[in-house]
């Protein structure tokens, strides 16, 4: 059931027991959990963290906990399944979910008693009325079992009489009882074909902390970071984005108001968010200017930069701008004063005439003492390549630790190693996308475009992570749609594949919808993926949280793509 009174219902329930806190490895659930853990902290709670990455890890870490716990708290995971039925609990087991996947299992919100949902209700979510998806089964076994047994007493004459109206009435029920059934199947099929995104999870708690009176300026932060990985990762509407953006907006000024009068304003170690209109360049000022544009999916598919032509054209857009070459591709910290003043606006006046009229976007930043100071997007590429990191035999745990450092700020060593981490991912991606354009990788299959990233590609490593994988088939589908000449193409989701176990002989599958400018984000391939699997029956492994991400054996590829092209056209 929905939560109504988060304090009441969740806060004052949990602050007197001992908690299992499941988060999953994302970026929005790891900004949740911080301001979780620090009101944890406040309250003096006893709480055990576990990082899952899947339904697999989520079902192990519950069977390993159930003992000891009655107060589950799921971050980002379990809404979009019947829960109860996956992980077969106890009956005085309470889950708490505060999850941003959509469409939400309707058997999740219709429990009363163990599953209670932290989920902000003016998302659109358009739960089906119980009525049309429950009835009591029972009152009409019931009536059809008495009247056959009562009949045994009476003359035959009679009986027959009665028989004859109970067996129309019996035909009637039974075909009230199908189209029920028909209408019912419709009805969740309609609210069940998409998956989306809804409200961070972040924000949620932050909430919580703001109604709890607790919040301070890092929760605030982390809320802001759980917002803007929505954004980078494409998971919501720019429309949504906005909005959020401007809740969130009034919470800065709030602290930034309530700071004004403290002494420690100007203070070495203090924190100053600020509401920014900057550039959509990554990390360009822990990188050079030159390196950001050739790396960021917005400029370099703009651009076209895997072209000859498109080279030539980056070259004169920075002559267009008047900024020396030398200039350009030094560390942006090393940059003339005179230069960075009024950067953005001179970038803004000279992508307008290139066709980029949207290279500014509404973000927050935040100053750390004097010398440090992030974008909030910085912070989620820095945590994403931690949180994916192949470079050492880490386990996901220690990543996820790393992760969840890196967000503190007395660990910005490990924030500015993110940050370097970051930089090799987005080179990996652009070098991928380029020869994926050149190579003429992309296939059109009729309903979907399709790619496969052979083993031998550099960096497939780093493809195997759903992350980065996402952030790989978002830009390639950008890049493809504007070097495309065929319209019909333009229309079309992409579905990509990688190699994901050598050993095992698995590779990942990604599906997304197709790129428009007035896109809903809502994804079909969750359902479609899983129907072509039940057909074929190929071996597949559905364990992401995201329903359109799936793990499938090499050799049933070809056979699982077929039905999949079969079942869209």
């Amino acid at each position: 059931m929905f939560i109504t009174d988060i304090r009441k219902e969740f806060y004052d329930v949990v602050v007197n027991q001992r908690v299992a806190l499941l988060v999953s490895s994302e970026i929005d659930a790891l900004c949740a959990c911080k301001i979780l853990q620090a009101l944890f902290h406040c309250d003096q709670v006893q709480y055990t963290l576990v990082p899952v990455t899947g339904w697999q890890d989520l079902g192990t870490a519950f069977l390993e906990h159930k003992e000891q716990f009655r107060c589950f708290v799921l971050i980002n995971c379990g809404a979009n399944v019947d829960l109860l039925e996956t992980l077969q609990p106890e009956e005085d087991s309470i889950f708490f979910i505060c999850d941003t996947h959509r469409p939400v299992d309707v058997v999740n919100v219709y429990n009363d008693t163990q599953v209670k949902l932290m989920i902000k209700q003016d998302d659109d979510l358009g739960v089906p009325s119980y009525d049309d998806i429950f009835r009591d089964e029972e009152e009409e076994g019931g009536n059809d079992s008495g009247n056959e047994s009562d009949g045994g007493s009476e003359p035959s004459g009679k009986r027959r009489r009665y028989d004859e109206g109970e067996v129309e009435r019996r035909i009637e029920r039974q075909r009230a009882t199908r189209e029920w059934e028909a209408r019912r199947r419709e009805i969740l099929f309609d609210y069940e074909q998409y998956e989306y995104h809804g409200t961070s999870a972040a924000m949620v708690i932050f909430e919580l902390a703001w109604v709890l009176t607790k919040d301070t300026k890092d929760m605030l932060w982390w809320a802001i970071i759980g917002l803007t990985d929505q954004l980078v990762h494409d998971k919501i509407t720019h429309m949504k984005y906005v909005t959020d953006i401007a809740t969130l907006q009034r919470h800065v000024s709030r602290h930034n108001h309530r700071n004004e009068d403290e002494d420690n304003s100007l203070s070495i170690d203090c924190m100053r968010i600020s509401f920014e209109y900057d550039l959509r360049l990554a990390l360009y000022q822990h990188w050079s200017l030159f390196e950001s544009i050739c790396n960021s999916s917005y400029t370099s598919c703009n651009f076209k930069l895997w072209s000859m032509h498109g080279q030539k054209k980056l070259q004169e857009f920075l002559a267009d701008m008047g900024l020396p070459l030398k200039q350009v591709k030094q560390k942006f910290n090393s940059m003339d004063m005179s230069v960075k003043e009024n950067l953005r606006e001179v970038i803004e006046e000279s992508s307008n005439k290139y066709g980029m009229k949207d290279i500014r976007i509404q973000t927050f930043g935040v100053h750390f003492g004097f010398k440090n100071h992030f974008l909030a997007s910085d912070v989620v590429h820095a945590t994403a390549a931690l949180l994916e990191s192949t470079e050492k035999d880490d386990s996901p745990g220690d990543n996820f630790i790393k992760a969840l450092d890196c967000l503190s700020r007395s660990n910005l060593e490990r924030l500015h190693g993110g940050i370097d981490l970051a930089k090799k991912k987005l080179m990996a991606i652009q070098q991928t996308v380029a020869s994926c354009i050149c190579t003429n990788l992309i296939l059109s299959q009729g309903p979907f475009l399709y790619c496969y990233l052979l083993e031998g590609t550099p960096d497939v490593k780093l493809f195997s992570k759903p992350m980065a994988l996402t952030l790989l088939c978002k830009y390639l589908l950008k890049a493809f749609v504007r070097s495309t000449r065929n319209k019909r193409c333009k229309l079309l989701p992409l579905i990509i594949a990688a190699p994901m176990d050598v050993e095992k002989r698995t590779v990942i599958v990604l599906g997304i919808p197709p790129e428009s400018e007035t896109s809903d984000k809502k994804n079909f391939f969750g359902r479609a993926f899983e129907k072509a699997a039940e057909s074929t029956s190929s071996r597949t492994l559905h364990d992401h949280f995201d329903t359109s991400i799936i793990e499938l054996k090499m050799e049933d590829r070809t056979k699982f793509l077929d039905a999949l092209i079969t079942l869209l056209s």
